[in-house]
This record gives structure tokens, C-alpha cells and sequence, in this order.
């Protein structure tokens, strides 16, 4: 059953998720046309935002390419293209590094891609269920940046994450108590946590 809870987040979502390639044309040509990801905006970061005083945590580069492709639900995923050689390839366990990035289909869209992808020759992990009632896939984008496709079964084209991840206090607590001990901390965390499932 879907639960809700009580503390609304202050944002909204995600806007972009701002991944790194050295081959602007090959990401393309990979969220395009096999994880159907529609390019939607291309433009070059305006001079004095790599190098210069101005830059805002951009790539310490001039003049690179800054491309963003519709990942669904009014999110996209962009890439810097950085100067060939220019960085070494990152390691997706270390700390303050993306492990994976995730992306949420329905099931029909969800079999589309897998499709996709065998047909594109990409090796992949699953589909295998990873809680919640959720299958997922797992793979690599030719940037080396692990994905993974998910779907929820039952949902149909009515797909509601948070409400289908969501748990109850004493699920969530069952965890958190190998975290901590302080019940007034515990107890801040989970309070917008429903207690109970609602009964069908």
C-alpha cells in the first residue's frame, strides 16, 4: 500500500543532474537514441565561468559544451563535454562521487529500454528486484557512468516513488537504531513517518 508522509520537501525535484563526458557526440548519439532521453538544450558556458573570477563551481575549463537531454517527469540530466585528456576517470565508490544515478519508468517504458539495450549490445544486471515492490536494471553509459532503469510493479502509468519508498516509523526505526541511540534525534527523523499501513 502507498503511504504519505507529513514534511513536504522544499524543493520540488530535481532540475539537472550534471554528469562529465569528453565525447559530447557519442553521449548524444547514447541518451538519445537507445535510453530515448530527447536533447533539449545546447549551449557553450559563457566566457569567464571556467577559469575566470566569476566561475560558480563549474568545470575549470572556457568554452566547453553544456548539453541537456528530458530525462521525464520535468528532470534533466546534462553533460560538460571537458578537453579530451583533460581529467582521469572518476571512481564512482569514492567519496563525494555519483555511484549510480537512477531514472523511474513505467513498466511498458521500462521493457522498451531493456529492449533498447540489447539491442545496443549494452551488458546490463537484472531486471532484479531491489525492495519496494521495484525492479531494476543496471548498466553503463559509454562515459562509464553506472545507470540504473527502474519500475514498480503494479503501477501502471500512475508511478509514485516517494509514496511506494516510504515507510512506516517502526520500519524506518528498525534501521536507524544501528545508527543511533539517541531517541530524541530518532525521534525528530521519523516523526512525519506514518505509523501504520493503511488496511485494503
Amino acid at each position: 500500500m502507498r503511504l504519505t508522509h507529513t514534511a513536504p520537501p522544499l524543493s520540488r525535484g530535481i532540475h539537472h543532474l550534471a554528469l562529465n563526458t569528453e565525447d559530447m557526440k557519442m553521449t548524444i548519439d547514447f541518451y538519445v537514441n537507445v535510453l530515448g532521453m530527447p536533447l533539449v538544450h545546447a549551449l557553450k558556458v559563457p566566457p569567464g565561468l571556467g577559469v575566470g573570477p566569476a566561475n560558480r563551481g563549474n568545470p575549470p575549463f572556457e568554452n566547453l559544451r553544456h548539453y541537456f537531454f528530458d530525462a521525464g517527469g520535468d528532470t534533466m540530466v546534462a553533460f560538460f563535454e571537458m578537453p579530451k585528456g583533460a581529467k582521469q576517470t572518476g571512481d564512482r565508490d569514492a567519496l563525494a562521487a555519483m555511484q549510480h544515478c537512477s531514472f523511474t519508468a513505467t513498466q511498458e517504458r521500462f521493457m522498451q529500454l531493456t529492449n533498447r539495450l540489447e539491442q545496443a549490445g549494452i551488458p546490463m544486471i537484472g531486471p532484479i528486484p531491489v525492495g519496494a515492490d521495484t525492479l531494476s536494471v543496471y548498466f553503463f553509459d559509454p562515459n562509464g557512468i553506472r545507470l540504473e532503469f527502474s519500475y514498480q510493479r503494479g503501477d501502471a502509468d500512475d508511478v509514485r516513488v516517494v509514496e511506494r519508498w516510504t515507510q512506516t516509523r517502526s520500519e524506518a526505526l528498525a534501521e536507524l537504531r544501528s545508527l543511533s541511540g539517541d531517541t530524541v534525534w530518532l525521534d525528530r527523523v521519523t516523526q512525519h513517518l506514518p505509523l501504520e499501513r493503511p488496511t485494503a
